[in-house]
């Protein structure tokens, strides 16, 4: 009898481990499917796919697994495998996070895939790691405002108005600009403008074409020569469920994310081009913000953001520094 029920044991046990190996990953994000992001989540997914390794990674794009800002915690449960996050959504769980979503800390592009690969980012990953959180795929997307009623480039344009900030560090921006601020998830900004809930938004290059807000407005201000927002928008994975994957699972994972990393930074600055080019032929005036126009918005973030950051975040002022160190 023992002899048997060690046998049915092992024999269990060689059929879990065959199953370990074969995996489905389940990766959430709330865009739609002809949004940037979702096309860095499906490359990784095809160059997985196509690697013959025993993974799947299925996408539930939309929101439709998870609300936007609530995708992090299950993350860091292992409750969701992946997802494509605003980084900065999840900055009430780690401070620190907020300072990916800075007001004028980023210059362009280039600047944001340096930031990336420095030692400002290994600190964000050390606590990420905390949480039990990688990052597969590095990206910032760049970004603008959007006005119902008139244009936005300097900060009387913002007084009183009801305006939508993606991030901590904007809204105490735009607060101390005199705006009224509404908090949401960029995919509910074309419902609010229309309800009239929002006067002005601002958010990345990509969500304002995505989400058609080109139908809600009359000014869009891009990112342009100078561009205030910038956003890290990462893809991230469960450190311990990448750990449990082959050695070949979580190669195919990398090489995908390489590749991914690279169409994610080209496409990037194609997504503030083409906005323009969306809302010129939608009939939205455009508005360019000069330098004095960025500096005087910078100004007032260093004796907002900036300062809130430091006071309430143990180790800002060393983060800040580090970011700040970045050419």
């Amino acid at each position: 009898m023992k002899h048997t029920l060690f046998a049915a044991t092992a024999a269990s046990a060689l059929l879990l481990g065959g199953m370990a190996n074969a995996a489905e990953l389940r990766l959430s994000h709330q865009w739609s499917n002809n949004d940037v992001r979702h096309k860095v989540a499906q490359i990784v997914a095809d160059e997985v796919a196509a690697a013959d390794v025993d993974l799947e990674i299925k996408i539930f794009g939309s929101k439709s697994l998870f609300k936007p800002r609530e995708q992090y915690t299950p993350l860091s449960r292992g409750q969701l495998d992946m997802t494509v996050l605003p980084l900065s959504y999840a900055g009430g769980q780690q401070p620190a996070y907020n300072l990916t979503l800075m007001p004028g800390l980023v210059k362009n592009h280039d600047h944001a895939a340096r930031l990336s690969d420095s030692p400002f980012m290994e600190a964000l990953e050390a606590k990420m790691a905390e949480d039990d959180v990688m990052v597969l795929v590095h990206g910032y997307l760049a970004g603008g405002f959007a006005g119902k009623e008139k244009c936005i480039t300097k900060p009387d344009d913002i007084q009183g108005l009801q305006t939508r900030a993606a991030g901590k560090a904007f809204e105490q921006m735009l607060a101390g600009a005199g705006a009224s601020i509404a908090s949401m998830a960029s995919s509910e900004i074309y419902n609010a403008m229309q309800t009239g809930v929002l006067d002005a938004a601002n958010t990345s290059s990509s969500s304002f074409v995505s989400y058609r807000i080109y139908e809600q407005v009359s000014c869009y201000t891009p990112a342009g020569d100078v561009a205030l927002w910038f956003m890290y928008q990462p893809l991230l994975m469960n450190k311990t469920t990448f750990e449990g994957l082959s050695e070949d699972q979580q190669a195919a994972l990398m090489a995908g994310a390489e590749k991914a990393e690279a169409y994610y930074l080209e496409e990037a600055k194609k997504q503030d081009a083409n906005s323009v080019e969306v809302y010129e032929k939608a009939g939205v005036e455009i508005a360019h913000m000069s330098q004095e126009e960025f500096d005087a918005w910078r100004a007032i973030a260093q004796e907002t953001s900036y300062k809130a950051f430091v006071e309430q975040v143990a180790d800002g002022q060393e983060l800040l520094d580090m970011a700040l160190a970045v050419e």
